[in-house]
């Protein structure tokens, strides 16, 4: 492959991750609700890509019906328990080898979400604790240096956000939930898989009983 076509390539895959990471955020805060027709022209002119960055984003986030068009996937509430399930299990996991595996650089960023944690005072506004959220689960992911167990528990992860933002109205103690992964980090910051797994557990078990009870 010459230079030129391995340059063109790259800068395609780029568009489309960017394109897949903003359309993925705007269907998991509801922006593009559950059910609706997506527009690919609305999306170019919205989000300024073309129209194959859109379409390769897409493949991973709608449903495609024959000569009727792509549609945002829905959300079935009833998917709450089986996403537990399955996410008490491999978040668990994550967590152990996370755990087990943090290199130093991993640790350097273990330590300054700890303080970023202990740094919430007062009323925090909900997009920064849920961004904040984010971003520690995809943290623990990537500790586990195993990148298929890391895609499928992004998965996972985007599903059950999605059932949080129909619930988000009506969720109380939202920063106590966040707060909590103050033990997790400091279990893997100490590489105490044991405690890492416990505390990954009860904060899974927590949320589903959080979201259970707003819905």
């Amino acid at each position: 492959m010459s230079q030129a076509i391995q340059i063109l390539s790259r800068e395609s895959s780029s568009l489309s991750e960017e394109a897949y990471s903003r359309i993925r955020s705007m269907i998991i805060t509801l922006e593009l609700l559950p059910g609706s027709l997506l527009s690919e022209s609305e999306l170019m002119a919205k989000l300024g890509f073309g129209r194959t960055p859109i379409r390769e984003a897409n493949e991973k986030l709608v449903e495609v019906y024959p000569r009727r068009g792509m549609f945002v996937s829905t959300v079935d509430v009833q998917n709450l328990s089986a996403l537990s399930e399955i996410r008490a299990v491999l978040e668990i996991k994550a967590a152990e080898l996370a755990a087990e595996r943090s290199t130093l650089a991993d640790h350097g960023v273990t330590t300054a979400l700890i303080a970023e944690i202990k740094g919430i005072k007062g009323d925090v506004n909900m997009a920064t604790l849920i961004e904040l959220d984010q971003r520690i689960h995809h943290h623990i992911y990537q500790c586990t240096h195993n990148e298929f167990l890391a895609a499928a528990l992004d998965n996972y992860y985007a599903h059950a956000l999605r059932i949080w933002f129909l619930a988000l109205d009506r969720v109380t103690g939202l920063a106590e939930a966040i707060i909590e992964h103050s033990a997790l980090l400091e279990a893997i910051s100490k590489s105490d898989s044991v405690a890492a797994g416990k505390a990954m557990r009860s904060h899974v078990e927590g949320f589903e009983a959080s979201i259970r009870k707003s819905l």
